[in-house]
């Protein structure tokens, strides 16, 4: 199913390379392509007059891309990640959203690369293209291994600034399950270069079963708390509070300017991530030149 969707940017792109991605500016595009039929909102000065005269309905003249995109990944491995009550772990459904992200965009002379958080140590994985250069990068990113602490999400996003990088697609993938901090970053970021946020989520971080006293520990500090699940208002609480931290969440990715995909350990992921790319293309595609 991936191979047939790609992930549109409708930011400036930097390069020279043939790529596979529109840059809005100077043009979409320097090599000519095909026709079709003239939309409303399409530029005139694209209009393809002697078909036009050969039909004598309006067309305009398509262009091919000439832009090759890059493609920088912050991931987020703290060891909250490292917890799952479903069909997976929320670390393997960060590992598994970077995968289709790399399958998505790299191709035609497109890069890739990483900043990876765990712990209180955050590393970088140079952008190189090609598929196989892209394959070594997850498998990296499936190595990496999960350390005590928490990475700081606001520094781990900032590092996609500074260095300022070439204007490209940005993608956050985190359980945000943080501290305040990373929304500032966040909005910097998206100033540049097209950015999509990732968040990964278990269905126990947002209603609470009714399992009797459950021990839970904090997968960073090791501190455990036992709680009575059998509580009805305790649940309520929870549930709640998780709906308004999520909200909350929503609030800061769209003050960005970012979108957002919510991936869950209990759902379909690919199916999931294969609507967001049909629906962001519907989307954006609609009463447009692309």
């Amino acid at each position: 199913m991936l191979s047939k969707l790609q992930l549109l940017i409708t930011r400036k792109l930097d390069g020279l390379l043939q790529g596979d991605y529109l840059g809005l500016l100077p043009g979409p595009g320097s090599e000519p392509g095909e026709s079709r039929e003239y939309r409303p909102g399409d530029d005139v000065r694209r209009m393809d007059w002697p078909v036009t005269a050969r039909t004598t309905v309006p067309h305009v003249r398509q262009t091919i891309a000439d832009r090759e995109l890059e493609t920088w990944l912050a991931v987020d491995l703290s060891a909250s990640l490292d917890f799952g009550t479903a069909n997976c772990l929320k670390r393997d459904l960060a590992i598994a959203a970077a995968a289709s992200i790399a399958h998505l965009t790299v191709r035609g002379g497109n890069r890739i690369g990483a900043v990876v958080g765990t712990g209180g140590q955050i590393s970088r994985l140079p952008a190189r293209p090609g598929r196989k250069e892209a394959d070594g990068l997850l498998r990296q990113l499936a190595a990496t291994p999960i350390r005590p602490g928490r990475a700081d999400l606001g520094e781990l996003v900032d590092k996609l600034n500074s260095p300022p990088r070439r204007r490209g697609m940005a993608v956050v993938i985190s359980d945000f399950l943080t501290e305040p901090g990373w929304e500032r970053p966040l909005r910097k970021l998206a100033v540049r270069h097209d950015v999509l946020v990732v968040e990964v989520v278990d269905p126990v971080e947002l209603a609470l079963p009714d399992a009797g006293v459950l021990t839970l520990v904090d997968p960073e500090t090791r501190i455990a708390h036992e709680v009575q699940t059998g509580d009805a208002k305790l649940r309520a609480r929870y549930k709640e509070a998780a709906a308004a931290q999520r909200a909350a969440i929503a609030r800061s990715v769209r003050a960005a300017g970012a979108a957002q995909l919510r991936l869950r350990t209990d759902s379909d992921w690919l199916l999931d991530i294969v609507r967001f790319a049909a629906a962001q293309r519907h989307a954006r595609t609609r009463g447009t030149t692309r």
